[in-house]
């Protein structure tokens, strides 16, 4: 699937300075399904709202976001749910997992949605393991720590069908040899699929070969 933008710009940033040396708002872009991009982000520049506009949480926006050519805009809500179960997946930077169920239960949500089935339960164990998590798979979400919600954060993603992951500042509650494996486990899952990844973040980093990085 690709995904193209249109003179994209957020309402709120429309009267900001630093818009006119961005390489996405404003801009015409196309990013090719297996693309691996990274778009720094310093703060203030739109970054969670980026996230948000292509996983189409906000439309508080001027210009177009496409989908193979199609304005998101249009899709019904059927559509729009079958984008996010079978084409799109996202990591949050808030996590947002449901504090009252398990870690497991918070990962299966993703697995079990209709139409999204794609891994069984031992690949659960074996990213959990991979990660470092098995551990606290049984435990209520909202006592792990940042660092492990994240991860389940993660798997949860990477446990349904998806062309395209986004991904929000998603090493930022771990260590450097946590999020090394995280990225080993992503560019695994994605090679496996030919999917690509958005990646925003701060700062730059050296966990992928990306094809682009740009500036938010």
């Amino acid at each position: 699937m690709t995904i193209s933008l249109e003179n994209v710009l957020p309402i709120p940033l429309a009267d900001k300075p630093a818009v006119s040396n961005s390489e996405i708002w404003n801009r015409q872009i196309v990013f090719n399904q297996s693309e691996w991009i990274k778009i720094k982000a310093p703060s203030g520049t739109g970054k969670t709202t980026f996230i948000h506009i292509l996983y189409h949480l906000r439309q508080d926006y001027k210009g177009k976001v496409l989908a193979d050519g199609n304005a998101v805009v249009d899709f019904s809500s059927q559509e729009l749910s079958t984008l996010r179960q079978q084409a799109l997946s996202i990591v949050f930077q808030d996590m947002k997992l449901f504090p009252q169920l398990t870690a497991k239960e918070n990962i299966q949500l993703n697995r079990v949605l209709p139409s999204s089935t794609y891994y069984g339960e031992e690949v659960i164990e074996e990213m959990a393991e991979r990660l470092g998590i098995t551990h606290i798979l049984n435990q209520k979400a909202g006592i792990c720590s940042y660092g492990e919600q994240q991860r389940i954060a993660i798997i949860r993603a990477l446990v349904q069908p998806f062309n395209w992951l986004l991904l929000d500042e998603p090493f930022s509650h771990l260590d450097k040899k946590n999020a090394a494996a995280a990225a080993q486990l992503i560019s695994s899952e994605c090679t496996k699929r030919s999917a690509g990844f958005i990646l925003l973040d701060l700062e730059d980093d050296t966990y992928f070969s990306y094809h682009r990085q740009l500036q938010l």
